[in-house]
């Protein structure tokens, strides 16, 4: 069985904000095995030479295309609304709903806020959740979020 995936655009996993390294290096190796492209948006809550992000990224690094944003507003500037996907646990709408296509940005906020409240509003038709049947958890880790979301993504566009 061929487990590969090929597609014409890649899809874009957003990091706003993250403030821990393991996590993000975890998502960056699932970005290089997916070729899915890594945007980071500023500030970030630890160096990009961190021992625990380039742990958590092992020896792939070099597969991982990622991009720097010096700001959400920057990044969301210069973005097609219809490609953006907001991922937070205040909101009803199941990531399952949501029909993914090569090129969209799936985007997480920081692991201790979540996204802006500002940006939840704005964008709240394209906001999305994982559903919890436990109320006594919060939220899911960044990068297990990170990893169900980009592969239903991919799952909705395999052929």
């Amino acid at each position: 069985m061929n487990n590969q995936i090929s597609l014409h655009l890649p899809f874009n996993i957003v990091l706003v904000e993250p403030e821990i390294p393991p996590n993000t290096g975890s998502i960056a190796r699932l970005c290089g095995a997916t070729e899915t492209v890594l945007h980071l948006i500023r500030p970030l809550g630890f160096s990009t030479d961190d021992k625990h992000l380039k742990r958590a990224g092992l020896d792939y690094w070099r597969f991982v295309d990622i991009r720097y944003w010096d700001s959400l507003d920057q990044f969301l500037a210069e973005q097609t609304e219809t490609q953006l996907f907001f991922f937070t646990t205040k909101v009803a709408a199941s990531y399952t709903e949501a029909s993914f296509h090569p090129g969209d940005f799936l985007i997480f906020g920081k692991e201790t806020k979540g996204l802006p409240e500002e940006i939840l509003q704005l964008y709240h038709e394209r906001c999305y959740t994982l559903p919890m049947p436990n109320p006594n958890i919060r939220s899911l880790n960044l990068a297990m979020t990170a990893g169900i979301v980009l592969y239903e993504a991919l799952r909705q566009n395999s052929k």
